[in-house]
């Protein structure tokens, strides 16, 4: 256990053992159980005895709230919850793909391509229909457009926002699925190993006919006994 005249630094955002100097702290037990206040050196006697360290937890309350544990462990759990809330919190990286309303066959193809390729890898994806001039007067086009983009790319990832006008433009947001990477992979893995099984020159159809040209043995066999 942690001894109480713990060496090396201590975070100034939390007191422990002696460095608490106050006459008086509520203590919790290392159950967590409600000791009641209590004189300052009897609840670290009572840590002492546990082989455990006296924790201030709420410096601000009056008097402050300590709990006697393990603050090894406690440093350990508070690290591990920290880096959690990190994660959680680290922004999507968000791509953007601009398209024109009235885009021809060839360019809407190439940038659904990208689309698909930011979704694959994990990233949402602000998709921008450009209007020009008199465009602006015929926003159906621009919710034709994103409508028939998120039903192409629907394996892949959804409509996260929806299609809104954003002055000029119009805008919506593609986020993937989860695993959406992972699956991709797999389909592509799978259609590779067909392609090679169709293959010409592969065993498969050499099986085929060997089958095939066995097959009339069964009735040479039924006649035998005849």
């Amino acid at each position: 256990m942690t001894p109480l005249d713990l060496g090396g630094p201590i975070s100034t955002e939390t007191r422990i053992n002696d460095r608490i100097r106050v006459p008086e702290v509520r203590l919790i037990g290392p159950g967590g159980e409600q000791v009641g206040i209590v004189r300052v050196e009897d609840a670290l006697r009572v840590a002492q005895e546990a082989d455990l360290d006296l924790v201030e937890v709420a410096p601000d309350a009056r008097p402050p709230v300590c709990k006697i544990m393990d603050y090894g462990k406690f440093k350990y759990e508070t690290a591990q919850k920290a880096r959690e809330s990190r994660k959680n919190q680290q922004q999507t990286v968000i791509k953007e793909q601009k398209l024109r309303p009235k885009i021809d066959d060839h360019d809407y193809a190439t940038k659904r391509g990208h689309v698909m390729r930011f979704l694959e890898a994990g990233s949402k994806v602000k998709v921008t229909i450009m209007f020009r001039g008199r465009e602006q007067s015929r926003p159906e086009l621009g919710f034709r457009l994103l409508q028939r983009l998120a039903s192409d790319v629907a394996d892949l990832g959804f409509v996260e926002t929806s299609a809104k006008q954003d002055g000029r433009n119009m805008t919506m947001v593609l986020a993937p699925h989860k695993g959406a990477k992972t699956r991709v992979k797999a389909q592509t893995a799978a259609q590779q190993t067909a392609q090679r099984g169709a293959a010409p020159g592969s065993s498969a159809p050499a099986g085929g006919d060997a089958a095939a040209g066995s097959a009339p043995a069964p009735e040479a066999e039924a006649a035998s006994p005849q």
